[in-house]
């Protein structure tokens, strides 16, 4: 199974952080964002990961190569100065993911969950790992009744940023900026998508707010060095 890291984004809620520095860049202890991902993905023996491209994306390439020093072989995806969206991401990086299933994490996460690699049930087109509804999210995204996502029933959690997902989840989408949660709600609605709970460490950094109160709570733990 192949994986990719979406590091295309802007990152406007982080200004002025991610005015000279993409988001996936910045640093968690020792190790940048996206680096966490990368040694998580080999660790869970992950061997090829796709990065797409956009703002500042030289220096994302810049830092991280080939991946060698991860253990993982990186081909990028470069989506040009206009960022692509989710959506229409993952379907530009289509022919490097292959025709089997693959894992898709969001750059701008931290978390401890183990991204290994997952099979997709038959019949499914998606398996998402949702988490407790954060402060800044109370309404969370999905439901997950028994291990179904559900647009009405069961217990309503937000969606991780670490999905895996069948390339047919994108027939008949065309190239170009597009969103993915309109081809999830379809595939939710027709039962095709299975969920996991997790309720291990996970946070989103979306603002130098929550990034600080993650940085002081590793710290706190020993789980990393100060800055």
């Amino acid at each position: 199974m192949k994986a990719m890291i979406l590091a295309a984004g802007r990152g406007e809620r982080m200004r002025p952080l991610t005015d000279t520095t993409p988001k996936p860049l910045l640093k968690i202890g020792d190790k940048t964002l996206i680096e966490h991902h990368l040694v998580n993905l080999s660790e869970n023996g992950f061997k090829q990961v796709v990065i797409n491209l956009s703002y500042l994306g030289n220096q994302i390439q810049e830092a991280l190569g080939d991946g060698e020093r991860y253990g993982v072989s990186i081909i990028y995806s470069d989506e040009g100065a206009d960022a692509l969206e989710t959506g229409g991401g993952i379907y530009q990086s289509l022919p490097l993911l292959g025709n089997e299933p693959f894992v898709v994490v969001n750059a701008d996460i931290w978390c401890a969950y183990p991204i290994k690699p997952v099979i997709i049930h038959a019949g499914d087109l998606a398996h998402l790992i949702l988490v407790d509804n954060p402060p800044q999210h109370l309404g969370g995204d999905f439901f997950l009744s028994g291990d179904k996502l559900s647009m009405h029933e069961g217990r309503r959690l937000t969606f991780s940023g670490i999905g895996y997902y069948r390339p047919e989840l994108f027939e008949g989408s065309r190239p170009g900026k597009f969103p993915l949660a309109p081809l999830l709600h379809k595939a939710i609605s027709d039962k095709q998508v299975s969920g996991t709970h997790y309720t291990g460490q996970w946070s989103d950094i979306g603002t130098p707010d929550r990034l600080q109160h993650l940085l002081d709570s590793l710290e706190k733990a020993g789980l990393v060095s100060a800055q």
